[in-house]
């Protein structure tokens, strides 16, 4: 319940940053984490944790020899996602950083990136200005696995960022509608393959 208010407050402060009304229900979390392979994934970074619901799903499965981190931009996140997953690493910073954090980090390209941020609520712009960071510490064959609600769909920011992905990532599929979520939702499950941005 906590969390849940957590959420919310952030939701009404900063609606282009947090873009649900509540954290993710556990079958989205299944949903997403569903989309890599934990035996072989050694570096793999959060973006948007949020209260930490996927975070918590992650260590859960994280292989010993892997890498993790998470980026987060709320102060108040950030403190959630500490609070529930005390040994995961969280930074409050912009997800556009991601190529410093992962030189902190000692990570040299990313094979895994599993992604809360609310995209249709972001302008063309700043979707280019992640998608830039990101590919330029991405493996050749990196796994990124976001969510969306289908009511994003009807909104431009939406729709394009569905063709951004079809773009970018060589294979690009869609998971089944989660209906218990708030709003229901799907994933998206990519494959960086061979094309290249």
């Amino acid at each position: 319940m906590k969390n849940s208010l957590t959420f919310f407050k952030n939701f009404i402060l900063h609606p282009t940053q947090v873009g649900a009304i509540a954290p993710s229900s556990p079958g989205l979390v299944n949903a997403m984490v569903e989309s890599f392979d934990w035996q072989t994934a050694r570096s793999v970074v959060e973006f948007g944790p949020g209260t930490g619901v996927f975070t918590e799903a992650i260590m859960q499965r994280l292989h010993p020899d892997a890498k993790f981190f998470a980026i987060e931009r709320s102060d108040e996140l950030v403190r959630a996602t500490r609070q529930r997953c005390p040994t995961a690493t969280v930074y409050h910073d912009s997800v556009t950083q991601v190529a410093e954090l992962c030189e902190r980090e000692g990570i040299e390209q990313i094979d895994s990136v599993i992604c809360g941020l609310p995209w249709a609520s972001f302008s063309t712009n700043l979707q280019s200005e992640i998608f830039d960071a990101m590919l330029g510490v991405l493996k050749p064959d990196a796994r990124f696995a976001t969510f969306a609600y289908w009511q994003g769909l009807a909104l431009p920011a939406g729709r394009q960022f569905s063709r951004r992905l079809e773009q970018t990532f060589a294979s690009v599929e869609k998971s089944q509608t989660v209906w218990k979520n708030l709003p229901p939702a799907f994933v998206y499950r990519c494959t960086l393959g061979n094309v290249q941005p």
